[in-house]
């Protein structure tokens, strides 16, 4: 509570910092989809995620699955489907169109009953980089703090807030750009990227790709590596 309580009253003790609009890309979505609160549609899966697979026209089939380290889920009667930065409804498609062959018009719901994996990666120039479980609804800027705080305080730092889409986009943006901290205070969502640096960045997309993408830990690769899906 204490900890959350100190996070929490970091904004008002960080004032004055230049407001940054977005950097515009042909690749990256550029609007204001921090702003956009996660829903069911928009969940996206990973590895350890726990679905119960109900089938109404086969109840034997009924169970419960854990997605595997390669982001699949095996059925019987079914080869490996891919769950993973897919969405339930996506997965619960998928399933159906892959029962078909053995089963006469599959009819089945998918339900995520578990999610053990609540975490964001803080990235760069922070004083420890690296994976931290969400405590609760916290913005760029906890986060920072929660990687305890900028590698060099006083300098100019900027930083970039990355998340993976429920349609396979990646959306990717400047959030600020100061010496003290980012201007954006919406709640992070999980598997969401806070990335800070200090290098002139010209090209965002470039940037994206030659620094941030590499230093991902494994798990968070997976995520953003897998290919596009449409809903």
């Amino acid at each position: 509570m204490n900890r959350l309580l100190c996070l929490a009253l970091i904004p008002t003790l960080l004032a004055g910092c230049q407001t940054v609009e977005p950097t515009q890309n042909d690749t990256f979505v550029q609007q204001d989809w921090w702003q956009t609160h996660a829903s069911r549609a928009d969940y996206l899966l990973a590895p350890g995620d726990q679905l119960e697979i109900i089938i109404h026209t086969a109840p034997e089939l009924t169970r419960t699955v854990t997605i595997g380290p390669d982001g699949q889920i095996r059925m019987p009667y079914s080869g490996p489907v891919e769950a993973s930065a897919r969405t339930v409804e996506q997965v619960q498609a998928a399933l159906r169109a892959t029962l078909a062959s053995e089963l006469r018009n599959p009819d089945l719901d998918v339900l995520l009953t578990d999610t053990p994996s609540q975490r964001i990666f803080v990235g760069g120039e922070v004083a420890a980089p690296g994976l931290y479980e969400l405590p609760g609804a916290i913005d760029p800027l906890q986060a920072i703090i929660l990687a305890g705080g900028f590698s060099r305080a006083g300098s100019a730092n900027t930083v970039i807030l990355m998340r993976r889409q429920a349609n396979g986009a990646v959306a990717s943006a400047i959030i600020g750009q100061s010496s003290k901290a980012p201007t954006v205070s919406a709640p992070l969502q999980r598997f969401d990227i806070v990335f800070v640096t200090r290098r002139p960045i010209e090209n965002e997309n470039l940037f994206v790709r030659q620094y941030v993408r590499d230093s991902l830990p494994q798990e968070f690769a997976a995520i953003y590596a897998a290919p596009s899906r449409d809903r």
